[in-house]
């Protein structure tokens, strides 16, 4: 079992969102996800989907979108994005899964010797910058919903299993100064984060280690719509 990584597929079969408006990258940028996709994953290997899969902005709008995801290979955990208008309760989205996709929301799941956990996450503090009280409010807000989010994955843990996180919003600043968010990650000892968000221009590395944490930042424009290889 493989398991690899991407984020932002945008996807908006069911409706009227091109991507293409946003540059180049995004030209036919669905085929060569699958084509991609298609050419490395196994049916046996993971993937995991760091938010904002889909434009549809209610639940019974985003089912052609899954379907096209459920065809790919392998099983793949999906997290909600800040653009995921149709998640609604984490019942509700579960109920309409295909079988293919695990949807996880500030808990986690174990599959073998891994432990994956997830939650959307929001911008957090920048040097020289205050967040807004609305901001503030949510960052927060997160940090809780991240701190059960790993006191769940950690009561699934056992002796030698790696712990993954997928969080949507980038989990440091652009100086990679610590946070509460990254504090919590060392704390729990998180192997793995996985995160998204980004788009255009950035100087966001792809892969940082970080104080014995791994960090893989995988919008798919970034990383050339090609999932990336997290485990072997």
């Amino acid at each position: 079992m493989k398991i690899y990584a991407i984020s932002d597929l945008h996807l908006s079969f069911a409706c009227n969102k091109p991507m293409d408006i946003f540059g180049g990258n995004w030209e036919g940028y669905t085929e060569k996800i699958k084509t991609n996709w298609q050419a490395k994953v196994k049916p046996e290997d993971i993937v995991l989907v760091a938010g904002d899969i889909s434009w549809a902005m209610k639940l019974d709008e985003v089912h052609e979108d899954l379907a096209w995801i459920d065809k790919l290979n392998g099983t793949k955990i999906i997290i909600k994005g800040n653009h995921e208008y149709w998640w609604n309760s984490i019942s509700a989205v579960r109920s309409i899964l295909p079988s293919s996709i695990k949807a996880i929301q500030n808990d986690a799941i174990k599959i073998d010797d891994f432990v994956f956990c997830g939650t959307r996450g929001w911008v957090v503090p920048e040097q020289g910058k205050e967040l807004s009280e609305e901001d503030l409010k949510i960052y927060k807000r997160e940090v809780e919903r991240l701190k059960l989010t790993l006191t769940y994955a950690d009561s699934l843990r056992q002796e030698g299993n790696k712990l993954i996180l997928m969080i949507h919003f980038p989990p440091y600043n652009t100086k990679k100064d610590d946070n509460e968010i990254t504090e919590l990650i060392e704390k729990f000892k998180v192997d793995t984060v996985i995160f998204g968000h980004i788009h255009g221009y950035t100087k966001c590395d792809k892969i940082t280690e970080r104080n014995g944490v791994t960090y893989y930042f995988t919008s798919c424009d970034h990383i050339n719509n090609d999932p990336v290889l997290i485990y072997e």
